[in-house]
């Protein structure tokens, strides 16, 4: 597969890449979005844990009281 990226970003992901000490851009990437997928929860369960949060007064419900 193939990922297309901007000019400005992909010369950002090669300087990140490097000070990172990755061996290629590529690698970095794909580290990267494995990172973000591969937290433990799908978003449904994102989505239940912030309403039991918010049930629980942990979050703001969005009314003026």
């Amino acid at each position: 597969m193939t990922v297309k990226f901007e000019d400005a970003l992909w010369a950002k992901v090669k300087k990140h890449a490097e000070a990172a000490g990755y061996p290629s851009p590529e690698q970095f990437v794909q580290d990267t979005v494995q990172r973000q997928v591969s937290d433990g929860s799908a978003p449904e369960e994102d989505q239940r844990l912030s309403e039991k949060l918010r049930g629980l007064g942990y979050l703001d419900a969005g009314i003026d009281i």
